[in-house]
């Protein structure tokens, strides 16, 4: 049960959260394969999304330096490739384009959301110690700074960096060893039931489910102390007003 007297610092992740409102990042970029229209199916995209993910995770392609466009950039650069590599599309003058069609309007739809968002993190940051704890490349920092968030966090404990992937509880416990308070008096938001609520719920943690679009793998039963389906959300529930 949610207790907000009890709050006295707040984790949040990034990726799903903060950049896509609770949508789900394979999502965000599906939709804008369909406004550019670039003619794959949406089984053929699934299969493309997951195959890059891994090759990212396992091959040093984004650097530390990377912004999010930069990132945006080669991850649709990678896909693309793989697309025609696999068949599922073919080349032409308008395959040359692709990459920055997508990277650009998926970058504006993140700058554009978190120019909403800044008011209430603003608002949390002066009442509350915060930090991130999120799955990302090694580069979070570049893309935090790039949009001028990395003011709002105390301490940021990324994947890539400290060695340890959610839903691996102990990077949740890292975060609560930054804040210095126990879980209970730290509530957890994130898009993720699976890799935010589960391993914030094994370390004491309140939690705040932002629940959008996702991959489709949440157990049904998947439930948190409070889910909400808009970031926008977080202005009542801690009182900002």
């Amino acid at each position: 049960m949610f207790d907000l007297s009890k709050v006295k610092g707040i984790i949040f992740d990034y990726g799903g959260t903060i950049d896509s409102n609770g949508k789900h990042w394979s999502e965000v970029l599906w939709e804008s394969y369909l406004d550019n229209k670039v003619p794959v199916t949406r089984e053929q995209f699934r299969e493309t999304f997951v195959y890059v993910e891994r090759y990212l995770a396992a091959n040093l392609v984004i650097l530390p330096e990377d912004n999010f466009h930069v990132l945006l950039k080669k991850k649709v650069t990678l896909q693309i490739e793989y697309l025609l590599e696999k068949g599922f599309l073919e080349e032409n003058d308008k395959t040359k384009m692709y990459s920055l069609a997508i990277s650009d309007q998926c970058y504006n739809f993140v700058k554009d959301l978190i120019k909403k968002e800044v008011d209430i993190l603003t608002a949390l940051k002066d009442r509350y110690p915060m930090v991130l704890v999120s799955n990302f490349y090694g580069n979070v920092q570049s893309v935090l700074g790039d949009f001028d968030l990395l003011k709002y966090f105390d301490d940021i404990i990324e994947s890539a960096v400290v060695g340890i992937r959610k839903p691996d509880p102990a990077i949740f416990g890292l975060g609560v060893e930054k804040l210095g308070l126990p879980g209970s008096s730290i509530v957890v938001i994130g898009d993720s039931y699976t890799k935010d609520i589960v391993p914030a719920t094994k370390n004491g943690c309140q939690t705040i489910w932002l629940k959008g679009l996702g991959w489709g793998d949440d157990d049904e039963n998947a439930t948190a102390d409070i889910i909400i389906t808009d970031f926008m959300e977080l202005k009542s529930i801690f009182q900002l007003d």
